[in-house]
């Protein structure tokens, strides 16, 4: 007896500890994300009435690069060196990467880059969590978890999706291990971000899907087809973005001038063609469950993003996986007979799980953009994107602590960025 009544006092001291410290991680993590979302809404709506501001991308890449050439060497790894600090703890992660990656993101946006917004605010949310670590003295066990709740309130207040802010937050980090010790600190985190950053008057865009197919086995065996091509899709993101950094590192010493000359090819590009991927590109996301929207739409987000975050300019990749899923789910309804606004929701999410290794939160998420009625074919999707995908992804540094097949146990323990 006395000894269960020592394990409960243990449980209610962890209780109260965690969420103290996470209603501080949540309000400083969702007000950086609310000042992040109004910043980068101001400096989209200004690129889009002064279209001639992209002959300037040059020049906002040459500022980004300098600027983490000189004052952000040490966290120019983002979301990786969050990994990494997780998986072998080093050293406190240095606060300037937040200023860092908010100034780069809204540059990058400014100036017409196509990029997304999660890796900002995630690297946000990771940094001001760590600070605390030396103020209240954690241990590394708790030093993990307090990393946890910084990417969940980071995720979840950037989307407004707590509850798959919390699980990508316990998934990210280790492939097919999540971790329940930080379950209780990460859920709170995320919460307490997401309704911060709401009170801080902050919306998020919100997304339909009019009409469910019924659950036969037919449409499963459609939606599992559907989800191969999801997973592939997500394949090519992440060679893409390690395949333009490769070509530029080994071009280019240095690392200032590799934005810049993006910037200059990227700027001509869209002269040529418009800006239609530039930016975030949600407005095309919001087309892709009204209506049938250009066949190769998905196609360039994966080139005009991957080259803009692989020469150096900065931003989230999870924003343009949402187009590059939606987009080619759209595209999918002309073979595949799903509703087009259904298949454009399961790529939605499907894509980046299979980019970032994070099935369980994508379904999440996908059930809280787009109702409980479309689970279970965004649950199909999103698993099968996660299979096909393979040992690759958005974050190197992941390890892999389940391989994705018995006949793969060889790759357990190994990092991303060392498998070939």
């Amino acid at each position: 007896m006395l000894k269960n009544f020592t394990s409960y006092k243990y449980y209610f001291i962890f209780l109260i500890k965690w969420l103290f410290i996470c209603l501080v991680v949540g309000a400083l993590a969702g007000s950086a994300s609310a000042f992040f979302l109004i910043s980068l809404e101001l400096a989209t709506h200004w690129r889009g009435e002064h279209q001639w501001i992209i002959w300037f991308l040059p020049l906002g890449g040459l500022i980004i690069g300098l600027s983490y050439h000189y004052w952000g060497k040490d966290v120019v790894k983002g979301n990786n060196q969050l990994i990494e600090e997780f998986n072998s703890p080093k050293k406190i992660i240095p606060f300037i990467m937040a200023p860092l990656v908010l100034f780069g993101t809204v540059a990058t946006h400014f100036f017409g880059g196509s990029a997304g917004r999660e890796g900002t605010a995630v690297q946000m949310g990771g940094s001001i969590a760590d600070q605390l670590t030396k103020y209240l003295k954690l241990n590394n066990i708790d030093r993990k978890i307090i990393l946890v709740t910084g990417v969940s309130a980071g995720f979840a207040s950037v989307f407004g999706t707590p509850l798959a802010g919390a699980v990508f937050a316990l998934e990210v980090f280790i492939i097919g291990r999540m971790r329940y010790e930080a379950l209780i600190p990460s859920l709170l985190a995320a919460v307490v971000a997401h309704y911060v950053c709401l009170a801080w008057g902050v919306g998020h865009t919100h997304y339909h899907i009019p009409f469910v197919n019924e659950l036969t086995l037919i449409n499963i065996l459609w939606a599992i087809l559907a989800g191969i091509f999801f997973g592939l899709a997500g394949i090519l993101f992440s060679k893409g973005v390690h395949l333009w950094g490769n070509l530029f590192k080994s071009k280019i010493n240095y690392p200032p001038l590799r934005p810049m000359i993006g910037g200059i090819i990227l700027a001509i590009v869209f002269w040529i063609i418009g800006t239609r991927y530039a930016g975030l590109g949600v407005p095309i996301i919001v087309e892709s469950f009204e209506h049938h929207v250009l066949p190769y739409d998905f196609a360039l987000k994966i080139l005009f993003t991957t080259f803009t975050l692989g020469v150096g300019f900065k931003g989230g990749e999870v924003t343009p996986l949402f187009f590059i899923g939606a987009t080619l789910g759209n595209v999918l309804s002309f073979f595949i007979p799903l509703h087009f606004a259904l298949l454009a929701g399961m790529g939605f999410v499907a894509v980046f799980g299979a980019a970032s290794n994070t099935p369980i939160a994508c379904t999440l998420m996908g059930i809280e953009l787009f109702g409980i009625e479309a689970g279970i074919f965004i649950a199909i999707a999103c698993f099968v994107a996660y299979l096909f995908s393979g040992h690759t992804g958005i974050y190197g540094a992941q390890i892999i602590g389940s391989a994705k097949g018995a006949h793969l146990n060889d790759h357990k323990g190994k990092i991303l960025s060392g498998l070939k």
